[in-house]
């Protein structure tokens, strides 16, 4: 088999179903909740194998693009970053991937997966993958149809049809998310789950979508031909990619073509769209409690708890969520997760910074966490990677003051430039030009105490920076 496929992951959702620990500015993909990676980082392993698979490409925003690179990183791969000006939900998303991969090799095989998805039997995955390549290279759109545990109804259900080639077949019709009854009848009648991950040849995935929508197919096209590049991210064109229509792949492209194809696999696949999804793949104990995180149960069953920091004890209940973060708690009942996009909605309306902002907040440096704050003052934990720094800056409504308590800094307040060690500290009087960084070799921790009468982000005036936020 002399084609590889081009993996290109979709790495740019909000993923609000699992709040709080899954919010805005740091979503589900990027967070560790079955080990010490994350579903990204498993997923970019789970590609990693250059016998079959080549470079891969990664669609992500703005928002998002320093923590793709960070958790890059960590597991030692690289990737093509694509950077979406705005959300146009995955049919955009995926054409710009696949005018990308086309640039790259006009007969581009394209393998199109969602960063936040779980797949346990990866040699399942990657069988599954070579059956369908050969299909895909035939024209077919071939989607992974997951063979079913249980009448699930947070899925939606694919009717396979006649056997293309192999274990290939083509697809009858896809079918929405159905009641409990009528997922017991797909069931028995031989359906798949529709896991929402596709390979194809670029050009014939552009083909299709062209005969539907050929003016985003052009707006999309044209974002990837004009698209620059920026500290190593491709950044496609804004004007371009705003003018594409926001659709999912399944509506714009699946739920039409005659080409769609589905091979079917049983690879523990789940879309972890839910805290019972989440309780369903992890390790429980002998009455069903789930933790990750301190907990004690008590006369409870089938409880799951993910906390950060506090205890949690549960006593006298069953079937319960508890997610505990630093500013948030959510108790919930495991199976509804509609109650739960229900509450998320409610929240953006009476709190939306809970919805939207972590109290750690990730930077491309580094990471600083809210500590107290009040009417004049407030206090950060700031962590800096070794090589890092910040912008240099200065503040019109705030003076610092600044505690190392690990690693070493280097300090620059106007012109004096300075190391500070640890049990060490420096003040930065309002309207100081400032700079932090650290030029060690472990991560730099500092306590910030900041007095004034502002402290809004937006009172940090950038001088100069290695990220261009200027």
């Amino acid at each position: 088999m002399n084609r590889r496929i081009i993996p290109l992951i979709m790495c740019g959702g909000a993923g609000t179903r699992l709040w709080p620990a899954s919010r805005e500015v740091h979503p589900k993909q990027f967070l560790p909740l079955f080990g010490a990676r994350s579903t990204f980082q498993d997923t970019i392993l789970r590609v990693s194998d250059t016998a079959l698979f080549e470079r891969p490409v990664v669609i992500t925003n703005n928002a998002y693009r320093f923590m793709v690179l960070e958790q890059l990183a960590e597991i030692g791969l690289e990737a093509d970053v694509l950077l979406e000006p705005m959300r146009r939900d995955s049919g955009p998303a995926i054409a710009a991937g696949a005018a990308f991969a086309q640039a790259r090799d006009n007969d581009a095989i394209v393998l199109a997966l969602a960063a936040d998805h779980v797949v346990r039997d990866t040699p399942a995955f990657l069988a599954a993958c070579r059956e369908g390549l050969a299909a895909a290279e035939a024209g077919h759109i071939v989607t992974f149809g997951v063979q079913p545990e249980r009448a699930a109804t947070e899925y939606g259900y694919i009717n396979p049809g006649e056997v293309i080639a192999g274990k290939v077949r083509a697809v009858t019709k896809f079918v929405e998310k159905p009641d409990p009854a009528t997922a017991a009848g797909y069931i028995k009648a031989g359906y798949f789950w529709n896991s929402g991950n596709f390979m194809f040849r670029a050009a014939v995935l552009l083909d299709e979508y062209r005969t539907v929508d050929a003016d985003s197919v052009e707006a999309v096209g044209n974002a990837v031909a004009k698209a620059g590049t920026d500290l190593g991210f491709v950044k496609l064109d804004e004007a371009a990619f705003g003018s594409a229509k926001s659709i999912s792949i399944d509506y714009a492209v699946m739920e039409k073509t005659v080409r769609a194809a589905v091979v079917p696999v049983a690879c523990g696949w789940s879309d972890v769209g839910s805290w019972h999804a989440v309780w369903e793949l992890s390790d429980k104990d002998s009455d069903g409690n789930a933790a990750r995180g301190a907990a004690v149960f008590e006369d409870s069953r089938n409880c799951n708890v993910v906390t950060d920091r506090a205890l949690v004890a549960l006593e006298g209940v069953d079937d319960l969520v508890v997610v505990a973060t630093q500013d948030a708690v959510l108790v919930s009942r495991q199976k509804d997760a509609n109650g739960l996009k229900r509450l998320v909605a409610k929240l953006k309306t009476v709190a939306p910074q809970v919805t939207e902002d972590h109290i750690r907040v990730h930077r491309p440096w580094g990471s600083y966490q809210s500590v107290d704050n009040g009417d004049r003052h407030q206090v950060k934990r700031i962590i800096v990677k070794p090589g890092g720094r910040l912008s240099l800056q200065k503040h019109h409504h705030r003076s610092e003051h600044w505690i190392v308590v690990r690693g070493t800094a280097q300090v620059t307040v106007n012109e004096l430039v300075k190391t500070v060690h640890e049990n060490e500290s420096i003040y930065i009087p309002i309207g100081a030009v400032h700079r932090l960084e650290n030029p060690g070799k472990i991560q730099l921790e500092l306590i910030e105490v900041q007095t004034g009468s502002y402290f809004g982000e937006d009172d940090i005036i950038r001088i100069e920076d290695d990220y261009r936020r200027t």
